[in-house]
């Protein structure tokens, strides 16, 4: 089955959502940690804000996690599916 048929299938994107969601919250804590662990760890979270999300970072911040866990989850659905 090719992907535009299995697209047009709800349990896709009920299996997309399965994979992307969990993928961004991880992929979310790691770039935080790599970013900023030593803030994190002394409770800096104003530092922490300010290194990630102020001043319109948080739009590249976010923004990328989510186009990259809407693509993988999509991949990967794609793979698994039958």
């Amino acid at each position: 089955m090719s992907l535009l048929q299995k697209i047009q299938q709800p349990i896709f994107w009920k299996n997309v959502a399965k994979v992307a969601i969990p993928f961004f919250i991880v992929v979310t804590i790691i770039t935080l940690f790599m970013n900023s662990w030593r803030d994190i760890f002394a409770g800096n979270f104003d530092l922490v804000n300010q290194t990630n999300f102020s001043e319109g970072k948080w739009k590249q911040f976010w923004g990328f996690k989510i186009v990259l866990s809407f693509l993988y989850g999509i991949w990967m659905t794609n793979k698994k599916m039958a």
